[in-house]
């Protein structure tokens, strides 16, 4: 008990080369986080903007109009 295993090491230096170095750094994965996020939002608010077309045969609410 006390030791660490093979396991340990390699998870414990798989954390290390996440924060510290290596192509995909923290920071770089939170700004393209960001990025998704700011794009995602810009998505939704260009899809509330724009006006539908609905049959004729629909209210404004999108129920079908009695006949």
């Amino acid at each position: 008990m006390g030791t660490f295993s093979i396991w340990h090491i390699l998870i414990l230096g798989g954390i290390a080369l996440l924060l510290f170095g290596g192509r995909f750094k923290i920071s770089d994965m939170m700004g393209d986080l960001g990025k998704g996020i700011t794009s995602f939002r810009k998505g939704l608010a260009d899809d509330n903007d724009s006006p539908r077309n609905l049959p004729p045969d629909t209210k404004a609410d999108g129920t079908k109009k009695d006949t």
